[in-house]
């Protein structure tokens, strides 16, 4: 199987992340997706910077994918889009319907990204008419679920796309027009700061227990603890998955690089909290649902 490294969904400062795209050319990942997913505000990279960081890594033998915002609400990131794709010339991981179109229309094969949404076979099959060829499915989406997605897909005629699951990081529960951490700080969302930079790995929220639920991260919710799929490897590689996709995070994700790629299709020892949604159950539930 393949290793990927996902677009980054947290705000850091322009050097770290430049430096943190320097470390990851020389890891033993083959597929690296840039750009920012959440938030059109966060301007400390702009495209020439995605751009030169897409070379950097082309030239360090990995495959780079450009990924589109979650949540596309204005014609200026539509057009900033357009210019990405234009200038790029690289694959694009769509995660909005709108970049879908602006794929479909200029006749370019696409990623198909976790916020597409695809919960049955015939948008799938939709989406593959309009070039998709390879589906990340959301985090909540568990084997049951995408095996019988894709063994439909297959019985009417279709062909499976090449499948990409996340084996680790926070998983991202919602997204909103609203800016959680913006409200979080009684600000308004045109007028936040940027504080979500001060936030790495985004803002903990607790319960009124105390207890740690949620990360506050811009316009996206994290589960608060990151999962680790690393002991479900071998249904991971017997449900057909072809890449592992590893969230960033602002410290050991080097780590969970190499620990999948030494680990192959072999059961790991969990690291993680378990993804009680891969068996069907609720995400932090210790044990699956009957």
């Amino acid at each position: 199987m393949k290793l990927s490294l996902g677009p980054n969904p947290y705000f850091w400062p322009r050097e770290q992340t430049f430096d943190f795209y320097r470390q990851a050319s020389e890891w033993p990942v083959d597929i690296v997706y840039l750009g920012e997913t959440i938030c059109s505000k966060r301007r400390e990279l702009r495209t020439r910077d995605w751009l030169s960081l897409a070379q950097q890594m082309t030239e360090a033998g990995k495959d780079v994918v450009l990924s589109s915002l979650a949540l596309i609400e204005a014609e200026s990131e539509l057009g900033a889009l357009r210019r990405l794709i234009e200038d790029s010339g690289l694959m694009i991981e769509a995660n909005d319907l709108s970049a879908v179109q602006v794929c479909r229309k200029s006749g370019l094969a696409f990623v198909a990204g976790p916020t597409l949404n695809i919960y049955n076979h015939r948008t799938l099959a939709m989406l593959q008419e309009d070039g998709m060829v390879r589906w990340v499915p959301g985090v909540e989406q568990g084997h049951k679920q995408i095996r019988e997605l894709l063994a439909a897909c297959v019985s009417e005629g279709g062909v499976a796309p090449e499948l990409e699951v996340v084996v680790w990081g926070r998983p991202a529960l919602a997204y909103s027009a609203r800016c959680f951490t913006a409200r979080a700080f009684d600000v308004a969302k045109d007028d936040c700061g940027f504080r979500c930079i001060e936030y790495p790995d985004g803002l903990p929220l607790s319960t009124r227990e105390g207890q740690a639920l949620l990360r506050i991260n811009g316009i996206q919710i994290q589960g608060n603890d990151i999962f680790d799929l690393g002991p479900e490897l071998p249904e991971v590689a017997a449900l057909g998955v072809s890449v592992l996709r590893v969230i960033p995070q602002v410290d050991g994700t080097e780590t969970m690089i190499r620990r999948f790629r030494d680990a192959g299709a072999s059961a790991l020892p969990r690291l993680g909290a378990r993804n009680g949604y891969w068996e069907g159950g609720p995400g932090c539930a210790a044990v699956p649902m009957a």
